[in-house]
């Protein structure tokens, strides 16, 4: 049974473990009150920016807080595809759910470094320190990602040795015409 995980699909499991509970819990909270659900830990970072450097109004306000609940249920829901693409071994073994997690790596990386930069804007260091993690998190399954690649079948050594290299005559080259 352990030797048919690939080294991504653990790491996206795990990633995923993490991630699915969480960003649910936070995009909820945003749900059943917008305003409220947007001044926590999590999310203070862009409603500081919105408030201080945007001057929103109420219902702007109110609308980035869904738009950002949206953009965290979008990425736990394609951590979740994510994991049921994973349960199937044959899914597992040939990468057939990378790109669900690739998906929401990207989706949550970008708003991880967004959530970065605005923490760091408006100086709430410990929204600051939680978003790097995160952020790392997501790009060292990344990186885990590009190097881990699916096992390639074997080919069969008659079809290898059947098939003869393509011969091309000197004489129809364009570079040899006067």
């Amino acid at each position: 049974m352990s030797s048919n995980w690939r080294i991504s699909s653990f790491n996206g499991a795990l990633l995923a473990a993490y991630f699915i509970p969480v960003w649910t819990i936070i995009a909820f909270n945003i749900m059943v009150s917008p305003i409220h659900g947007l001044y926590e830990r999590p999310s203070v970072s862009i409603a500081l920016y919105a408030s201080d450097h945007l001057q929103l109004a109420k219902m702007a306000t109110v609308r980035l807080a869904w738009m950002l609940a949206l953009a965290r249920i979008t990425v736990v829901a394609f951590f979740a595809l994510f994991l049921a693409m994973v349960a199937f071994p044959r899914m597992r073994k040939n990468g057939g759910s990378d790109e669900a997690l690739a998906v929401a790596l990207c989706l949550g990386s970008v708003l991880s470094f967004v959530s970065m930069l605005l923490a760091s804007k408006t100086g709430e260091l410990g929204a600051l320190r939680m978003h790097a993690a995160e952020l790392l998190m997501l790009l060292g399954t990344a990186i885990v990602m590009l190097v881990d690649t699916a096992p390639k079948p074997a080919a069969k050594p008659d079809a290898v040795a059947a098939t003869p290299p393509p011969v091309v005559p000197a004489g129809e080259l364009s570079l040899q015409q006067p």
